[in-house]
Parts: structure tokens; sequence; C-alpha cells
């Protein structure tokens, strides 16, 4: 039987490479909808190549544009948030959630409410609502796939085993593209310079994450929300190989590793062939080739974002809205060079403080109009410090 999927930031890293798997074996999918943003072109090819019953854009001045590029294919053409949500409301067996930042959340709550599997890896949406997201998955009966490299290694290491047996959790980072300047220097890097991973293959703002460790701030987060596992059991370590993904150790002293070349391959390919491993194309590791890994310490003077994620985690509440919305914003800046590089984390930990009230919400009374009212009133506040 063909399986129902959808691709929400289909033009993206992530979601380019989940194509790329689909389009190995077309005639075992039936594409629902994709979305994405300016790339007009690739969309619209990606639409036509996989027969998508919708294409949609984020951008309402680019709809014109798209018609033109799918006029005569049968592949239906919309733009703008709505167009979104009604995308993500349609019939699905699969979603691969992969558009970048808050944006991604309120989709991946429509694919969730009409039962589909949620391949996830809009990290954003367990920072801003985690408690929300897991309920509406339990509420409608259906599962969330971690996505992310690091999330899809504990999610692996963990098949057969009691959470109760996990002592720690360890998510590698590989340090981005500042990981060996000078501390002093930092002040001097250029948005293209953060831009720049040595690893990996991915697009402007998540790569500048990776230099800040915005990023993995965020999934130290996710990993809480996710696994629901206590903030204290949660480690990073700085693996500049980016070969070793995570690990789990349990309380017999046992680490278990998912070790894999740095392709994004691995984690949508597990997802989408779940609850089974098939053939992926992704390179087999050599390990006499690769001589060895190095690990260091995560040093919080270089990364401060790592310092600030913990606070949030033990801050609870709707902080991981305040604390998201900020920091997009701060990378906003940054990008427009508006700001320095270290000044972003300084702009987040003031929103942080500014915005404490929103430690108190409930978990289980967190939802979508007060996750939108966290995010927007942090935005505002990032404007008026960074303003100041």
């Amino acid at each position: 039987m063909t399986r129902r999927i959808s691709i929400f930031g289909a033009t993206g890293s992530i979601g380019q490479s989940t194509i790329d798997l689909i389009a190995r074996d077309p005639d075992a999918y039936e594409t629902v909808a994709l979305t994405g943003g300016r790339n007009i072109a690739q969309l619209a090819s990606d639409a036509i190549k996989l027969g998508a019953q919708i294409a949609v854009t984020a951008d309402e001045n680019r709809l014109a544009e798209l018609r033109d590029a799918l006029a005569g294919t049968g592949v239906e053409a919309a733009a703008g948030r709505q167009a979104l949500i009604e995308a993500a409301s349609r019939p699905a067996d699969w979603v691969m959630s992969a558009i970048v930042g808050a944006a991604g959340l309120e989709p991946g709550l429509r694919a969730l409410q009409t039962g589909a599997t949620l391949a996830l890896a809009n990290k954003e949406s367990l920072v801003c609502a985690g408690p929300l997201i897991m309920r509406t998955a339990q509420a409608h009966g259906t599962h969330i796939l971690p996505v992310d490299s690091e999330h899809s290694a504990v999610f692996q290491a963990l098949i057969g085993e009691d959470l109760a047996t996990v002592e720690r959790i360890v998510i590698t980072a590989s340090g981005g593209a500042f990981r060996d300047w000078p501390i002093e220097d930092l002040a001097k890097a250029t948005p293209a310079q953060a831009a720049t991973h040595p690893n990996w293959d991915m697009g402007q703002r998540i790569t500048i994450d990776s230099a800040s460790m915005f990023n993995k701030a965020l999934e130290l987060i996710e990993t809480k929300e996710y696994f629901g596992v206590s903030a204290d059991k949660i480690e990073t370590v700085v693996h500049p190989e980016s070969m070793i993904h995570a690990l789990v150790g349990f309380n017999d002293g046992a680490l278990m590793a998912h070790v894999g070349a740095p392709d994004m391959r691995h984690a949508i390919g597990f997802a989408l062939h779940y609850p089974h491993r098939k053939s992926l194309p992704v390179e087999r590791l050599d390990l006499v080739k690769l001589g060895q890994m190095t690990f260091r310490d995560p040093c919080e003077t270089r990364w401060p974002a790592l310092r600030l994620a913990r606070e949030v985690m033990e801050a609870g509440g709707l902080m991981g809205a305040v604390f998201n919305a900020a920091k997009e914003r701060a990378l906003d800046a940054f990008i427009a060079e508006q700001i320095t590089f270290p000044r972003m984390a300084g702009v987040v930990e003031e929103v942080l403080s500014d915005l404490s009230t929103y430690e108190s919400h409930n978990p289980a009374e967190i939802t979508l109009d007060k996750v939108a009212e966290a995010d927007h009133l942090a935005r505002v506040r990032a404007d008026e410090i960074m303003a100041q």
C-alpha cells in the first residue's frame, strides 16, 4: 500500500533530503502537500516530480509565480499562513515537519490532529509548546518521531530499554564555525563566517545557531520535553568530528551511542521507515580511516546559550517560547549586521529576565494562544532592547 505523505519545509535541507529518499521509491508514496518559502522554482519542480496535490509558499507575494510554475500540471498552488494550515489539515499518514522556527508549530499540531505520524525536525515546536505537542499526540493516538540527528540517536538507543534505568543523556555538538576562535575575536565575526559549518550542510539560520550553540540549547530543551527526563540528566559534549550523534548512559554504567556519518538521511530514513530499518544511501564509516574521535568540555563563556537553556528548563512554563522568540529576533538582527555575534546571547538573557512571569504557567494549561502571546511579547521586548 502507498503511504500518503506531506513535507512542510520542503525546500530546506531537511526537506530536500526527505524528497531524495522518497524519490528513490516513488511508487511507495502518494504526496499530499509540499510547502516552502521563497524558492519557488525548487518547490514547483519537486511538487511536479512527486505529483503533489498542493504546493504552498509561505510568501503570499509569490503566489502568482508559483501558479505560473505549476500551470497545466494539475498541482494546486496556494500561499500564506492559512494555506499552510489548510495543507496541514489534509489527511496524510506521515508528515515531515521541517519549517524553521516557531512558524512550524501550528502546522505540526494540525497534522497531529488529523492522526498523522509527525516526523519532527522543527525543534522549536517542543521548545515552545512541548506539553501541548505531546498532549495532542496522545489525544489523537498518533506518534511523534524525532528527526534531529541527536534525538533520533537517543530514540534508537532507548528502543527496548526502561527509561527508569537511564542515568544520563549526552547530546553532542560540533562546536560550529567558531569553536577554535579566540573568544575575544567573536565580536568581529560576520554572518557569512558564522554561516559556514565545518561538518554539516544546512541553511543559514541553523548554521549560525550552530556557531552560537543556540541550536544545541534548543536541543537540550527538546530532549527534556520529548523524553520526559529531568534537566540534570541531560549533558552536552563538543565532538568536532560529528560522528557520534548522542549517547545514553544507563544505571549499570554502560553508554550506548549512535555512530554514523553526518548525513541527515540517517534520521529521516529511520523516521520514514519506522519501525523497520531499510537500506539508506549514506556513507558507511571506515573506522580505521577515521582514526580517532575527540571530545571537549563545552565552555559556557564561549557559548552562554547552553547556560540559558538550563535556566529555561529549570523555569518551565512558557519560558521556552520566550527563549526561542528572543533568539529568533536576535538572530535576525545579527544577520542584518545590527548587533554583534556575542550580543545575541545578551539580548536573549535580558528578555528572559524581563518576562520571567511566564515561568508560572501550568504545563497542563499551555495552549496555542498562550504560546503565541509569549512569543509576541518576547519579540517585542527583544526589539526594544536592541533599539536602546
